[in-house]
């Protein structure tokens, strides 16, 4: 039942867990892959640091600061449009409140994530005076390459797929897996698993669209393009503009294929669609009123590093 295929690429991969045991104690992999994200983006962000003259440690701070309130948005982001799923009608406050910190099956959305992550580096940025466009656009060069890897955990626990599929990388997951970790009927009612793969299910697995791994390859794409970009900087928030715009862009079309989108309530829609298009529309319009004050007021030297990069500078020394 742990195993996962591709089956008209000819991958065959047995045994896969979903955790391992430490001391009779059981270690998700989804949490793993994303401690190792987040160091992965604060090493990324070091190396940036220094390369633009910028104080390293700020960003290990950061990084400290930034853990729970990321899980925490994260977390309430994933809670906010499951709402039914957590208040359940006539469920204690205890019961309720264990439901909600229960981070163990997943519930975790990328978007409250980046959102707590901003959040935390604005307030960082005041209470240090610097720039928060620069904080942002050094932060963001690894958060791809971290992205990419979070999408691993959904491999390992068998979540976040699309829609039936029988093309060149569909994936295959046995059906008995759910059965045996008592999500199957769950999954079937919400329709995640959908008649669909029901109707087509082949050698006990269904058949699904890989959408962690075409989530995946997007990010490192644009983790590729942004460091190659990196020595064309022109201003600050550059870097930040084009994560915004090139996340958006491939997240509004990815989740179109998954079966397990949180909806905006009762409207029809998918919530990730939505603030996708927005980061969209949002990383267009800023780039060029930042493009625009750049051509006003030209920055110092150094790839379009404001005077706080100075600063930072000048209290490392």
């Amino acid at each position: 039942m742990y195993d996962i295929s591709f089956p008209n690429i000819g991958i065959y991969l047995k045994n896969i867990p979903t955790g391992i045991t430490v001391f009779g104690f059981e270690i998700r992999l989804y949490g793993v892959v994303i401690f190792f994200g987040f160091w992965l983006a604060y090493f990324i962000a070091v190396k940036e640091a220094k390369r633009t003259n910028q104080n390293p440690e700020l960003y290990l701070d950061y990084l400290l600061a930034v853990i729970f309130p990321g899980l925490l948005c994260a977390r309430l982001y994933y809670i906010l449009f499951e709402w039914d799923t957590f208040f359940l009608p006539g469920a204690t406050f205890w019961e309720t409140f264990l439901r909600c910190i229960n981070i163990r099956q997943g519930g975790l959305a990328i978007y409250g994530g980046l959102i707590g992550g901003v959040l935390v580096c604005f307030l960082m940025a005041h209470y240090r005076k610097v720039s928060p466009l620069t904080m942002l656009d050094t932060i963001v060069l690894g958060v791809p390459l971290a992205q990419m890897l979070g999408r691993w955990g959904n491999f390992f626990n068998r979540e976040a797929f699309g829609g039936y599929t029988d093309s060149l990388f569909a994936m295959a997951i046995p059906l008995e897996f759910y059965e045996n970790n008592g999500s199957f009927i769950y999954l079937r009612s919400s329709n995640v698993i959908t008649d669909e793969m029901m109707a087509n299910l082949s050698g006990g697995c269904i058949q699904v669209h890989p959408t962690f791994l075409y989530e995946g390859i997007w990010n490192l794409a644009l983790f590729i393009f942004l460091m190659l970009w990196r020595k064309r900087k022109r201003f600050e928030g550059e870097f930040l503009a084009i994560y915004m715009g090139g996340y958006g862009l491939g997240r509004f079309f990815i989740e179109g294929l998954r079966t397990d989108s949180l909806m905006l309530w009762n409207t029809g829609l998918r919530v990730s669609q939505v603030l996708a298009l927005l980061l969209v529309i949002a990383s267009v319009a800023g780039y060029i009123l930042l493009y625009l004050r750049q051509k006003k007021r030209p920055v110092g030297a150094g790839g379009g590093f404001s005077d706080s990069t100075d600063r930072e500078k000048q209290e490392k020394s």
